[in-house]
C-alpha cells in the first residue's frame, strides 16, 4: 500500500512550509502506524501539469489544495483513485475532504485577547496583499480566499463581543512571508493609540511580526500580545511560546489515510473544532492601555 500526497506547489513546499511540514509529518505518522508507503507529489511542470499526478505509483492522493485546487483536484479525478482534498478554498460540498472551523478557532483567539482586556486590536492577514493600503472589510470579505474570509469574520465575532466594529480594527496585508509582514507591521504600529493585541491568521505570520516587534523594541507579551493561528512546532519551540489556535494534525490525517486504505469513504465535509493553546505570547492589556 502507497499513498501520495499532492500538491501543485514545487516539491520544496513540502519542506520549506510549516503547515505542509507539519501535515507531512502527520500523515507520515499515520502511514507508519499500517506500514503503508508514502510518495510526495509535485504537478509544478506548466507544460504538463498532470504528469507527475497520472504516473504516481500509489493507492489514493491526499491533495494539500492551498493554491490551484480545483485543478489539482481536476487532474486527480482522471485517475480514478480515491483521494481527499486539505487546504480546499473553493467547490467544497462536491469533494471528499476534510475541514476545519477556521472561522470559530479565529473567534475563540479574538475573545482571548478582550478577556485580557485587549481592545485595540488589529489583524494580520495573510493571502493578498493590496499594494500597501490597509483593505475595508468589504474588501477582505471579497479576496478569492475563503480561509482568510472565515478567519476575519471569526476576528470579528469575537472583537463585537466588547462593542468593536470591523471599520475599528486596522487590518495588515501580507502573503505571509517576512518581507510583507514588516511591512504591514511598520504601517500598523505607528502613531498614537497603537494596538495592545495582534490577530495573526498564520503562526508563521505571527513569529515575523514579533521579530518585528522585539526589533522595534517591544515586548511580547508586555507591549503587544499575539496570537497565530495553524499550531506549528515552532510556534512551541519559540520564547515566548506563541499562543496559537491549533489545527488537529493528527486527527486530520487519520481521517485521510483512513478514507483512502480502508475505503471509509468521507460524508460531505466535516469541519473539525480548532482548540485555542494559551502560551506566554499573549497576557493582560497594561493599566492605562484600555
Amino acid at each position: 500500500n502507497a499513498i501520495g500526497v499532492a500538491t501543485a506547489e514545487p516539491l520544496t513546499y513540502f519542506f520549506e512550509d510549516q503547515w505542509a511540514r507539519a501535515m507531512m509529518t502527520a500523515i507520515a505518522t499515520e502511514c507508519d502506524k499500517r506500514g503503508a508507503g508514502l510518495s510526495i507529489v509535485s504537478s509544478i511542470n506548466r507544460e504538463r501539469p498532470a504528469w507527475n499526478i497520472q504516473s504516481a505509483l500509489v493507492d489514493g492522493l491526499i491533495l494539500l489544495c492551498a493554491e490551484e485546487g480545483p485543478a489539482l483536484i481536476g487532474q486527480t479525478e482522471k485517475r480514478e483513485l480515491p483521494f481527499v482534498a486539505l487546504g480546499l478554498e473553493e467547490g467544497i460540498d462536491d469533494t471528499p475532504g476534510v475541514g476545519i472551523d477556521n472561522g470559530g478557532g479565529a473567534r475563540e483567539a479574538a475573545l482571548h485577547l478582550v478577556g485580557l482586556g485587549h481592545r485595540r486590536v488589529a489583524i494580520l492577514g495573510i493571502g493578498e496583499v493590496w499594494n500597501g493600503k490597509s483593505p475595508t472589510p468589504e474588501e477582505v470579505l471579497a479576496t478569492p480566499y475563503l480561509t482568510v474570509r472565515d478567519r476575519a469574520e471569526g476576528y470579528w465575532a469575537g472583537l463585537a463581543t466588547a462593542g468593536i466594529s470591523p471599520k475599528e480594527v486596522p487590518y495588515g496585508d501580507t502573503d505571509g512571508e517576512r518581507e510583507t509582514v514588516w511591512a504591514a507591521m511598520a504601517r500598523l504600529f505607528v502613531g498614537e493609540a497603537q494596538p495592545t493585541g495582534l490577530l495573526c491568521m498564520s503562526d508563521r505570520a505571527a513569529l515575523y511580526a514579533i521579530d518585528w516587534l522585539e526589533a522595534s523594541g517591544r515586548s511580547v507579551p508586555g507591549d503587544v500580545s499575539v496570537v497565530g493561528f495553524d499550531g506549528i512546532p515552532e510556534g512551541e519551540e519559540t520564547i515566548p511560546g506563541l499562543t496559537t489556535v491549533q489545527q488537529p494534525y493528527q486527527e486530520i490525517a487519520a481521517r485521510a489515510v483512513s478514507s483512502i486504505l480502508d475505503g471509509d469513504e468521507i460524508e460531505g465535509w466535516p469541519v473539525l473544532p480548532l482548540p485555542l493553546v494559551v502560551r506566554g505570547s499573549t497576557g493582560p492589556v497594561r493599566s492605562g492601555e484600555l
